[in-house]
C-alpha cells in the first residue's frame, strides 16, 4: 500500500488535507476502526496530521485467531511534539486572520505513527476514512515536511505528494561537493535499509564517483534490526581503513549503532551527516559526542516564528485532562506528575506529585527557543500552503483581494483539486515558481530572475553596482575630486614660489612628479564607480597600481635625496654628485616601470573581468570586477608594499637629521599612515559585502593618497602662504636663533 511505501521512504511524518463529510455514503461501510488517541478540534475543513510523538513501538505476539490489541508506544520525543503543536499553532493562527480563509475555521486530527509504518497505515486510513467514519474520502494530498528522498519527486507514482523540504537530490550534490571540499578521497557508507536511505546513498555515490572519491563500503541499518546486525556494522568500520563515514539514515535508525561504537570507544572517525540526524537531541549528548564529536553536515534554513513562544508555554494539562502527550510533556518539562481530575495515575508511578501551581511561563528549556526553528517551520509553512491553496479554491482568486466572494460551496470541495493550487513555491525555496498550468511541480526560474511574491511568475533581480548618482557613489566622487583640485592647487603655489629657500629644499622636481602621481590617484577612485564593464574592470586595477608605484616611486627618490645630502656633509664624500637629477628620473621610471611589466603581463595573460554574484543576496545580483589572476593582484599591490616599506625605513633612518625643514620625518608620518590603511583595508575589504567591497578599496585609495598630500605638502603651504618670515635658508638649514 501507499502509505506503507511513504513510509519507508522516510516520510512516516505527513499532514493531510481531507474534507470531512457526515453524508454517509451507499455502499461503503467501515467494519471497525483503529483506537487511536489524537489531538482533535472540530473545523469546517479538517487537516489531519501523523507524527511520531511516541517514537518506538512496543511490539506484541499477534495469534491471528483473535483481534490485535491495541497498538502500545513509549519514547516521547519534545522535538516532534513541538511539530505538533506548530501545526495547531499554525491553524489557530489561519482562523484568526480575516483575509486568508474569511468565514472558514480550519480543524484537525493529529495522531501518533510511534515511527512505525504498520502504524502510519493505520493513521492513514483514520484519518481518510473521515470525522464519523461514515464516508470514506480518498485523495487526500499529503504534505510531508521531513522527507527528503528524490524518488518522491516522481508524479507518476506520488501524483499528489508534496514536501516543504528540499529533495534529497540536492543533499546529495551538497555533500559530494563536502568530500571534494576537504579532499576526502577514501569514505565509508551507512545507510538506511529503506528507500530514503538507499536511494540517498546512490545518488551520493553517482555524484562523488565524479570526483574520483572511492566509496570502500555501504552497511545498512535500521531500526527494527536485532543487535548482532548492527554488530556487524560496527566489526565493518573496525577492520576497515577509512577514517570518514557518511550515514545517511533517520536518527531513529541509526541511534543504536551510534551506541554501540561508544560501547567499544571508537574514535578518530570523521562522521558527515545527513539532514535528518544533525540536529536531532540525541546525538548531540556527552555520551555520543566522545565519538560524533566534530560530525559535519548540511541543516535546513533556520527561521523564527516568535508568537508560537506564547502558545508553547501556555500547554498545561489543566486545560484538557484527556489531551494526549500533555501527561508525559508535563512531567518531562515540570518534574512532577499532574494530579488530573478523572484521570488515575498509574498504581507503580512513584514520581512526585505537581501541586498545580507549576508554569512553564519563565521556563529557560530549548524547547521554548523558537528564534532558529527548522522543521518546526516546515511544518508551519505546510499549513500555510494548505490554507492559501485552499483560499484559491474557495474564492478563485489571490489573498489580499479587495472583495472576498465564495465561487464555491465547502460541500463542493474535492481534497484531489486542492493540490492544482497547491502553490510549491509558498514553501520551497525563492528561485522557483508554479508554473500557470496547474502541474504540482516548480520551475527554477533563470538566473537573473526572482520569483514573485505569489511563486507564480518570475521578476527580474535587482542589479547592484555602486552608482554614481546614489549618495554614497556623490560623496566619493567628490572627495576623490577634492583631492584632485587640492594637488593642482598645491602644484600651482609650488610653481608660483619655486625660488623660494622651502621649495629648493624639497626638490621642485620631484615634489612636481609627486604631486602630479597624486593627483592621478585621488582621479583614480572615478573608474571604480558605475557599471563595471571590461575596459573599466581592467582600467581600474591597472591604473590603481601604476599610480601609486609612481606616487611611492617620488617619496622614495625624496628620501634617498635627503639620505645622500645629508651623507654629502661629511668630508671627502661626494656622493651627492653622484646622486643628481638624472639619476632621481632613473630611480622613479625604473620602479614605475616594474610595476607597469606586472599590469602588463596581468592584462595580457588573465585580466580583470565584470562578474555577476548571485550568491550575496537570493533577490539581488552585485556586478563586481574579478581580479582574473588573484597572483597578479596581490602582486601589484605587493610590490607597492615593497616600495613603501623600503622607503619607510630609509625615512626613518634620516628623521633625526639636523635641518628645521627635514622632509625625512614627513614622508615617514606618512607613510606609517599609508601602511596602517592598506593593513587595514584587508580584512576590512574581504568581510565586506555587495557594492561596499568597492567602497572600502575607495576609501583605502583615498585615505592613503590624502595622507601622502597633507603629511608631505600642508607644512610646506603654511610656511609658503602664512608664514612668510620662516621661509628663509636661514630658518630652512635650521641656523635661527630661538
Amino acid at each position: 500500500p501507499q502509505p506503507i511505501r511513504l513510509f519507508s521512504i522516510g516520510l512516516g511524518i505527513l499532514l493531510f488535507l481531507c474534507v470531512l463529510s457526515t453524508d454517509t455514503v451507499s455502499g461503503c461501510e467501515l467494519f471497525g476502526r483503529f483506537d487511536m488517541p489524537s489531538l482533535f478540534k472540530e473545523g469546517d475543513i479538517m487537516i489531519g496530521g501523523i507524527f511520531p510523538v511516541l517514537n518506538k513501538e512496543t511490539l506484541s505476539t499477534y495469534t491471528f485467531d483473535k483481534e490485535p490489541p491495541k497498538v502500545q508506544c513509549e519514547g516521547f520525543d519534545l522535538r516532534i511534539y513541538r511539530w505538533t503543536q506548530a501545526m495547531i499553532f499554525a491553524i489557530e493562527e489561519i482562523n484568526n486572520d480575516p483575509a486568508l480563509l474569511p468565514n472558514i475555521s480550519l480543524g484537525y486530527r493529529i495522531l501518533n505513527s510511534c515511527a512505525s509504518p504498520t502504524n502510519t497505515l493505520r493513521a492513514a486510513l483514520t484519518l481518510a476514512s473521515g470525522a464519523e467514519e461514515a464516508s470514506a474520502t480518498s485523495h487526500c494530498p499529503p504534505i510531508s515536511y521531513f522527507s527528503t528522498c528524490a524518488c518522491l519527486s516522481d508524479r507518476t507514482k506520488y501524483p499528489t505528494f508534496f514536501r516543504t523540504i528540499p529533495s534529497d537530490y540536492f543533499q546529495a550534490k551538497a555533500l559530494a561537493a563536502l568530500v571534494k571540499h576537504f579532499g576526502w578521497q577514501w569514505i565509508g557508507a551507512i545507510q538506511a535499509d529503506n528507500d530514503y536511505g538507499r536511494n540517498g546513498i546512490l545518488a551520493f555515490k553517482e555524484e562523488v564517483e565524479k570526483f574520483g572519491v572511492c566509496v570502500a563500503f555501504v552497511a545498512s541499518v535500521l531500526r527494527t534490526y536485532t543487535r548482532d546486525k548492527f554488530l556487524e556494522v560496527v566489526e565493518i568500520i573496525k577492520q576497515s581503513s577509512v577514517k570518514v563515514i557518511l550515514a545517511f539514515s533517520s536518527e531513529g535508525d541509526f541511534y543504536p549503532l551510534m551506541q554501540e561504537i561508544v560501547n567499544q570507544n571508537i574514535t578518530g572517525i570523521q562522521w558527515i551527516s545527513c539532514v535528518a540526524w544533525i540536529t536531532a537531541p540525541r546525538p548531540s549528548t556527552p555520551e555520543i559526542h566522545r565519538s560524533f564529536g566534530g560530525t559535519v553536515g548540511f541543516v535546513m534554513q533556520k527561521m523564527a516564528i516568535p508568537k508560537l513562544k506564547h502558545f508553547l508555554t501556555s500547554i498545561s494539562p489543566y486545560t484538557d485532562p484527556n489531551a494526549p502527550f500533555v501527561k508525559d510533556f508535563w512531567e518531562i518539562m515540570v518534574g512532577c506528575t499532574p494530579v488530573l481530575q478523572g484521570v488515575h495515575a498509574a498504581t507503580e508511578d512513584t514520581t512526585k506529585r505537581c501541586t498545580g501551581n507549576e508554569t512553564l511561563m519563565n521556563s529557560e528549556h530549548d524547547f521554548f527557543n523558537v528564534t532558529e526553528l527548522r522543521v518546526t517551520y516546515n511544518v508551519y509553512k505546510a499549513v500555510y500552503a494548505i490554507a492559501h491553496a485552499l483560499h484559491q479554491l474557495v474564492f478563485c482568486q489571490p489573498v489580499g483581494a479587495q472583495t472576498v466572494k465564495r465561487c464555491l460551496n465547502l460541500s463542493e470541495i474535492k481534497p484531489k483539486e486542492v493540490r492544482n493550487y497547491a502553490h510549491i513555491g509558498v514553501y520551497t525555496t525563492d528561485p522557483f515558481y508554479l508554473s500557470s498550468t496547474g502541474a504540482a511541480d516548480c520551475t527554477p526560474c533563470p538566473k537573473e530572475y526572482w520569483s514573485n511574491e505569489r511563486k507564480d511568475d518570475c521578476i527580474p533581480r535587482t542589479i547592484e553596482f555602486l552608482k554614481y548618482h546614489e549618495p554614497m557613489g556623490i560623496a566619493l566622487t567628490l572627495v576623490s575630486l577634492l583631492g584632485a583640485s587640492l594637488s593642482l592647487a598645491t602644484m600651482v603655489v609650488f610653481i608660483n614660489y619655486r625660488e623660494t629657500p622651502v621649495i629648493k629644499a624639497s626638490n621642485f622636481e620631484l615634489s612636481s612628479f609627486l604631486l602630479f602621481s597624486l593627483f592621478l590617484c585621488f582621479l583614480c577612485p572615478l573608474t571604480f564607480l558605475g557599471q563595471p564593464t571590461v575596459w573599466t574592470c581592467m582600467l581600474r586595477h591597472t591604473t590603481f597600481g601604476v599610480t601609486f608605484a609612481l606616487c611611492i616611486s617620488c617619496a622614495l627618490g625624496k628620501t634617498i635625496v635627503v639620505v645622500t645630502a645629508f651623507k654629502a656633509t661629511f668630508p671627502g664624500n661626494n656622493i651627492a654628485g653622484k646622486f643628481g637629477h638624472a639619476q632621481q628620473r632613473i630611480i622613479i621610471c625604473s620602479c614605475t616601470l616594474i610595476q607597469v611589466v606586472i599590469c602588463a603581463l596581468w592584462l595580457t595573460l588573465n585580466p580583470p573581468y565584470p562578474h555577476m554574484l548571485f550568491t550575496y543576496s537570493n533577490r539581488m545580483i552585485v556586478l563586481e570586477c574579478k581580479t582574473g589572476s588573484q597572483a597578479a593582484f596581490y602582486a601589484v599591490l605587493g610590490y607597492i608594499g615593497i616600495l613603501a616599506v623600503i622607503c619607510l625605513i630609509l625615512a626613518f633612518m634620516a628623521r633625526k637629521l639636523p635641518d628645521n625643514f627635514n622632509e625625512a620625518k614627513l614622508i615617514t608620518f606618512s607613510l606609517l599612515i599609508f601602511c596602517a590603511v592598506w593593513i587595514t583595508f584587508i580584512p576590512a575589504y574581504i568581510s565586506s559585502p555587495g557594492k561596499f567591497t568597492v567602497a572600502v578599496e575607495i576609501f583605502a585609495i583615498l585615505s592613503s593618497a590624502f595622507g601622502l598630500l597633507i603629511c608631505i605638502f600642508a607644512p610646506k603651504c603654511y610656511i609658503i602662504l602664512l608664514k612668510p618670515e620662516k621661509n628663509t635658508k636661514k630658518h630652512v638649514m635650521g641656523k635661527t636663533t630661538s
